[in-house]
């Protein structure tokens, strides 16, 4: 996936003129595997401020949303901090969140624990943020359902690359989807994984970016991400994670998390050739594997 490694004059402009200085691009910052387009910025007095342009409406307004009536829950330095926005040009200029992306850090295992803590301490405030009332209550309650109905749509598009029991697995876990009794409701992120979970080891804190996913729906929607990827092989993050959002999941949760899984498996499957991605490919293969194995917990 290629985009244009500077912004267009305009939006530097635009930038400029928002934050009251001449700006410089320090460089591209675009997240691998995202189609948002992102730059790190830096003022003369070298504070940085991040330009993201989103790649259509609906997720540059979920975004700005986000930014505006939820994310500050989580407190200064945790989640960047909208600046300025612009529907104009799907640009949302950022104060920039100490620390790196996970999946980008080596730490040792006690740093890994500490920052599945806190970041399943700060997600737990994020699920509480937002006003949960009229249409977004009813959003959130048809979230599961949306899931399932998306399951045959995913399929279809799979083709041959499921096996027809692979096929019946994902059916039948996707149907439980509709059968759940109603679960906790939040406002989630939408995509919280290692690549959105930011980690600072000189500070020893954590932060999350990228809201535009971000939604009102079944709070257990949320740890999708973590379970097919790196939880997979360590359950001690887990653990550590749900130590940090001060409740494990229930029993139902459970059930509805595998039904998730299972519509990720195959959502990842039709995603990943389709933009030439293995690693995608390889995390919906896994996925499904560990689903036909009986070994997803």
């Amino acid at each position: 996936m290629t985009h244009s490694t500077m912004p267009a004059p305009a939006l530097l402009a635009w930038a400029a003129r928002e934050l009251g200085a001449e700006v410089s691009v320090a460089h591209d910052a675009a997240p691998v595997r995202e189609n948002s387009r992102v730059w790190a910025l830096r003022r003369p007095d070298d504070v940085r401020f991040y330009l993201k342009v989103s790649p259509n409406p609906p997720r540059y307004e979920r975004e700005t949303f986000a930014l505006r009536h939820a994310v500050p829950a989580l407190g200064a330095g945790h989640v960047p901090q909208l600046c300025a926005s612009s529907a104009e040009h799907l640009a949302l200029l950022l104060t920039a969140v100490p620390g790196a992306p996970l999946e980008q850090l080596t730490l040792p295992v006690t740093g890994e624990r500490r920052a599945h803590r806190q970041g399943g301490a700060l997600l737990a405030r994020l699920h509480t943020a937002g006003d949960l009332s009229g249409p977004h209550r009813l959003a959130a309650e048809r979230a599961l359902l949306a899931a399932a109905d998306s399951a045959d749509r995913q399929l279809r598009q799979a083709g041959d690359l499921l096996t027809s029991a692979e096929r019946e697995l994902v059916r039948g876990l996707a149907g439980q989807l509709r059968e759940l009794p109603p679960l906790p409701l939040a406002f989630i992120h939408g995509a919280a994984g290692p690549r959105h979970l930011l980690w600072s080891p000189r500070l020893g804190q954590a932060g999350w970016i990228g809201f535009e996913r971000s939604r009102f729906a079944a709070a257990v929607q949320d740890f999708v991400p973590m379970s097919c990827g790196i939880w997979a092989d360590r359950p001690d993050l887990e653990a550590a994670w749900f130590q940090g959002y001060g409740r494990d999941l229930m029993f139902a949760e459970r059930h509805a998390l595998k039904g998730l899984a299972a519509v990720d498996a195959v959502s990842c499957l039709v995603r990943g050739p389709a933009h030439d991605d293995p690693v995608v490919t390889a995390l919906g293969r896994r996925t499904l594997d560990r689903l036909m194995a009986g070994v997803f917990a």
